[in-house]
């Protein structure tokens, strides 16, 4: 497939998701011209809307979808970046809550690197079970995922509510601990980093060898191994715990540059939206960054859409799965293709 279709295709899907919702819309009653112009206006209607809200949503999606990205890549099918986010994000909160009197360049990376930590740790069970008793990590992940909701359900009511105890949530973290905001916006250093993150990884799978390794381990496991004497288990694994680690950062950078306390539903589902963004951009890291973006505008639009024109924002969620099918259908199409190109 070339560049230009791989630049068509996402495009071409969200024209086609706004012009299904937009008929959807109508056939529901509603002024389909309003709620799409609402939409664009909450997301990128002015510089604080497209800052405050649309980069702002993209941060987890981009910082998670990299990790999905790098576990795919291997054949590690990570499904549980929902839980290893929530991981990341009681981890954070909890050293946030005690590096009060320590200096900002020291209390925020210490507080990403124990969501970074923990989000890895969450993926260790999946890890030891796939490389012990063969185990499909995508059960496996998927299931912790709802262990980690009643972990957070079961801080923000114990270990970690907040003092007065009235509400299922933390305390807010040390003013040390939190991100630097770009002035007048909600835009937090997070950003930068994801941006950093994306470069960083494309590097990797681009120019070295672990890179390549992971390609190979993911294409053909079993020629790997044979031929290219490489231990397909421990390339898997690896992945899948940097996949893990990934989504623990991005909870950090959740409590430490957006909410600053931990609570229940503290994810809209990034977890899972970033494995949409992963394989739309086919795992590409700098696909990856513009897919976040694209989908983060959606979900700040959805917020404005259901404020300005009265649509409920999960009617945005029409676009997104036309986007995704869409997307996945080229990538089919593309696959079969590829047997007729070499006759």
């Amino acid at each position: 497939m070339s560049v230009l279709v791989r630049l068509r295709t996402p495009v071409v899907a969200s024209v086609l998701g706004l012009a299904i919702l937009a008929l959807g819309l109508s056939a529901l009653g509603y002024d389909a011209f309003s709620a799409l112009t609402a939409l664009a206006r909450g997301a990128i209607g002015s510089w604080y809307a497209f800052t405050s809200a649309t980069l702002v949503r993209a941060v987890p999606l981009i910082v998670i979808g990299l990790g999905i990205a790098i576990s795919f890549r291997a054949g590690g099918l990570n499904i549980g970046a929902e839980g290893q986010f929530s991981a990341g994000a009681m981890a954070a909160t909890a050293v946030g809550l005690v590096v009060g009197r320590w200096p900002g360049f020291v209390a925020i990376p210490v507080v990403l690197i124990a969501g970074t930590l923990a989000g890895a740790a969450w993926v260790v069970v999946p890890v030891v079970l796939r490389l012990r008793y063969r185990v499909q990590e995508v059960i496996s992940t998927l299931l912790l995922n709802f262990v980690a909701e009643a972990l957070v359900s079961f801080m923000v009511q114990g270990p970690l509510q907040e003092s007065k105890r009235t509400y299922p949530q933390s305390d807010p973290i040390a003013v040390a601990a939190r991100l630097p905001l770009l002035p007048g916006t909600r835009l937090h250093l997070g950003f930068a980093l994801a941006v950093l993150l994306a470069g960083l990884v494309g590097i990797v799978f681009s120019r070295t060898i672990w890179g390549f390794r992971l390609k190979v381990v993911g294409a053909a496991p079993r020629a790997a191994e044979v031929t290219g004497r490489m231990d397909v288990d421990r390339t898997t694994a690896l992945a899948l715990l940097w996949s893990g680690a990934f989504a623990g950062l991005a909870g950090a950078l959740e409590v430490a540059g957006v909410t600053y306390a931990l609570f229940l539903n503290l994810s809209p589902g990034y977890g899972f939206t970033a494995i949409a963004v992963a394989l739309i951009a086919r795992l590409n890291p700098i696909g990856i960054l513009f897919a976040g973006l694209g989908f983060g505008a959606l979900e700040a639009g959805a917020a404005g859409m259901q404020r300005d024109a009265g649509v409920p924002a999960v009617a945005v969620s029409v676009v997104q799965a036309t986007i995704i099918v869409v997307a996945l259908l080229a990538v089919a199409r593309a696959r079969l293709a590829r047997p007729e190109a070499a006759a």
